[in-house]
C-alpha cells in the first residue's frame, strides 16, 4: 500500500510496513519530535494521517511514562 501525501512524500510507516507504533521505541519517536519536544507537522515529516494519529498517541504515552520529555529548556 503506497500512501502519498499531498506534498508528494511517502509515509515512513507505510513504506516500512509498520502497523503499530510502539511508545517505548524512543529513537523512532525522536525522529518525529522537534528540538523543543513538539510533535512535528506531517507536512514536514511526510507521515500519512492515520500514522500521524498513532504517532501522536505514542508520543503522548511516552511523555506520560517519562520516556520522552514534555518540554526541553
Amino acid at each position: 500500500m503506497f500512501n502519498k501525501n499531498t506534498n508528494g512524500k511517502q509515509c515512513f510507516f507505510c513504506s516500512q510496513n509498520l502497523e503499530d507504533i510502539d511508545y517505548k521505541d524512543v529513537e523512532l519517536l525522536r525522529r518525529f519530535v522537534s528540538g523543543q519536544a513538539k510533535i512535528i507537522d506531517p507536512k514536514h515529516t511526510g507521515v500519512c494521517a492515520r500514522h500521524q494519529r498513532k504517532l501522536a498517541q505514542a508520543v503522548k504515552r511516552a511523555r506520560f511514562m517519562a520516556i520522552l520529555p514534555f518540554v526541553r529548556k
